[in-house]
């Protein structure tokens, strides 16, 4: 016994038909399930040119292979497809409990293809998977049509259903959208909501009650036992977080330290992943008046959005499932000033980055209710801040006029026109119908291509490479660009990859200036970066899980436990890679080319910052690593695509031959 449930659901909404497809053995032990599977299914059944909005486009939905079994943060889920922002691979990660429900339907993954006649639902509870009519629900908000739904079903079902579903952003193809669960939690980026909107499909209800399977519970449970007691001895005073600007500030000009990656815990255990935001406005690792401000232009805007002044407005703290962590809380904004609703979530770091400080936004206040409205929407809040930015410099430099703004004065940190621009953004109303698709086609239109901060199509997260070029290696290395979560130097220095993987560096203290270097080191460091963030992904693991270290958050012997195996972390690795050049041949399969993948000129550093911790900075050496990257992988270091011998070597060749 493994934990894998061993079949798939493959659906198409066109035929209206559903059918469960069972999967060969040697396929989950190749990629393990999650974003490993998905990689080997999209690979082999979209086709070449596919549209990304078209009816040959397949969205999947999988959870990960830990996912049910016991082990401690591995309750994550994620959707995945062709990108319509950048014609190659598309996917997006959230937690909740939509992952076990995939599971107890008795599914690794749902595939689904084809274009409905008219507004759908899937509903599967395990014995049936049908198509219902959602035309009741199309047109509403992404929490309001969850509510609706679980009034109709929740009596019916023999479990509470889980639901996934699209808000107007998905429904109106906006190309930054996502999909939600758990009340506006949101698998946000490649723009899988327009894929979903474009089949349209409201949303996947699951209701399944099925086991879940694991080879050797009981080794499960004592590992997350271990890590369960650790955690609870990692206390310390109350109100730490006025300190925390002080403390990004001195980060700055620190050179790299490896830290101890289970001392995150604590911050996200109490703070959420806001705690990195006076971190990173004060350390150079967050972008400031759209990439291109420094700590000097927001002086004192940490202390503005200063975690702790969210922190006393929250109201309960929640978890995603196997988490003893509860990074997610629900905050009382009843009454606040530009407010109109009495509650949201927690704002993620991202949200409060891009519309704070990239913005020049000092309003607390506007972030919660722009977190909201976005949330409802289905939209994503990185894509969607970097579009704006990009607007409001436009206006500021006379690229675009209140005549084309709708009378908007987009000026910085004009916080009644960005929210009311964002409106529009999700209606698809007037100037806002233009952005709803991200700044690369917004640019396109109106010019200041400049300002424009994408790479192949997608906006960037909330850090800057310029503060750690590492992460500039995988925003254009990744073959879904833009991402954050793939690679950083402040992540290899906590997670102690060399103590598992026998080609991976030994992570030391070194000046930053290090970083900046083509060398075969820092190649292998962001291999395997890249190689474990796939693995933790097939996992179905958490991003705070993986920072918490090998030595505290045990993947590897979580997966020998569940799955009955006996591996070491370099056959582990080796999966890792194997689903990342699954992905690579995926885009050069859709006629993406790699090197189309770049960093904007300002996020290079050119012209360099005049003032602060990046004073001077230019990733002179950034292509260089890319092609150091690349050569690592066993791609080609000057084309990208993947080599025959690669493809033979991670035997790759022999899966796409194993059709379902």
């Amino acid at each position: 016994m493994t934990s894998f449930m061993g079949k798939v659901l493959r659906v198409d909404l066109g035929a209206g038909t559903a059918e469960s497809v069972e999967i060969p053995a040697q396929i989950y032990e190749a990629v393990l399930a999650g974003k490993g599977l998905e990689a080997w299914y999209l690979y082999n059944h979209i086709p070449a040119g596919a549209d990304p909005l078209g009816p040959e486009n397949i969205l999947a939905f999988a959870a990960g292979a830990l996912c049910g079994t016991g082990a401690f943060l591995t309750g994550r889920w994620s959707a995945a497809c062709k990108s319509p922002l950048t014609g190659g691979w598309g996917d997006a990660n959230c937690g909740g409990l939509f992952a076990p429900a995939i599971k107890q339907c008795g599914y690794d993954a749902i595939f689904i293809s084809g274009i409905a006649e008219k507004p759908v639902y899937l509903f599967c509870d395990g014995k049936t998977a049908e198509l219902h009519d959602a035309s009741p629900y199309w047109g509403l908000d992404a929490t309001e049509a969850e509510k609706a739904l679980h009034r109709e079903l929740d009596g019916v079902c023999r479990k509470k259903p889980c639901v996934a579903c699209i808000g107007p952003a998905g429904e109106k193809l906006s190309l930054i959208s996502g999909v939600c669960n758990e009340g506006g939690r949101i698998a946000a980026r490649s723009g899988v909501g327009a894929v979903m909107g474009s089949k349209k499909l409201k949303a996947v209800v699951l209701a399944g009650a099925r086991p879940l399977p694991c080879h050797d519970p009981d080794r499960v449970k004592a590992l997350s036992r271990e890590l369960g007691h650790k955690l609870l001895k990692m206390t310390l005073p109350t109100g730490l977080g006025v300190f925390i600007g002080a403390g990004g500030a001195m980060m700055g000009h620190l050179p790299n330290i490896p830290l101890d990656g289970a001392m995150t815990a604590y911050m996200f255990r109490e703070w959420g992943t806001q705690a990195n935001t006076s971190l990173a406005i004060t350390s150079g690792d967050g972008p400031i008046r759209n990439w291109g401000g420094t700590p000097r232009d927001v002086r004192l805007m940490e202390a503005v959005y200063n975690p702790e002044h969210i922190n006393r407005i929250e109201t309960a703290k929640y978890h995603c499932y196997s988490c003893p962590l509860g990074c997610g809380g629900r905050l009382n904004i009843r009454g606040r000033k530009h407010v109109s609703f009495d509650e949201t979530h927690k704002p993620e770091y991202e949200t409060i980055e891009a519309f704070g400080p990239l913005l020049m936004n000092w309003s607390l206040d506007s972030i919660f209710q722009l977190n909201e409205l976005l949330n409802r929407a289905g939209m994503d809040t990185i894509s969607a801040g970097n579009t704006v930015a990009w607007a409001i410099e436009c206006f500021d430099h006379g690229i675009l006029t209140p005549a084309q703004t709708d009378g908007l004065y987009l000026t910085w940190g004009n916080t009644e026109a960005i929210l009311k621009l964002v409106e529009k953004m999700i209606a698809r109303e007037g100037f806002g119908d233009a952005l709803a698709d991200g700044v690369k086609r917004a640019s396109e239109r109106f010019g200041g291509k400049e300002y424009a901060m994408h790479i192949g199509g997608q906006e960037p997260g909330m850090h800057d490479a310029r503060n750690d070029p590492q992460l500039g290696i995988h925003f254009v290395a990744e073959p879904a660009p833009g991402k954050h979560t793939v690679g950083m130097n402040i992540e290899y220095g906590a997670m102690s990859l060399c103590d598992i993987c026998s080609w991976a560096p030994p992570a030391r203290l070194h000046a930053k200036e290090k970083d900046f270097e083509d060398t075969e080191e820092m190649a292998l460091i962001s291999k395997a970066n890249a190689c474990y963030t796939m693995l933790v992904d097939g996992a179905g693991g958490c991003y705070y899980g993986q920072m918490m270290g090998v030595h505290t958050w045990k993947l590897v012997d979580w997966l020998n436990a569940a799955e009955g195996w006996d591996y070491d972390g370099d056959h582990y690795m080796e999966i890792g890679e194997r689903i990342q050049t699954l992905r690579q041949l995926f885009n050069v399969k859709q006629g993406v080319d790699p090197r189309s993948f770049k960093l904007p000129k300002r996020m290079l550093g050119e012209p360099p910052l005049p003032h602060g911790p990046l004073k001077g900075v230019t990733l002179e050496q950034h292509r260089a690593q890319v092609s150091s990257h690349w050569r690592a992988f066993g791609w080609d270091d000057k084309t990208g695509v993947p080599l025959p011998e690669t493809v033979k070597r991670l035997g790759i060749d022999k899966l796409t031959e194993a059709e379902p």
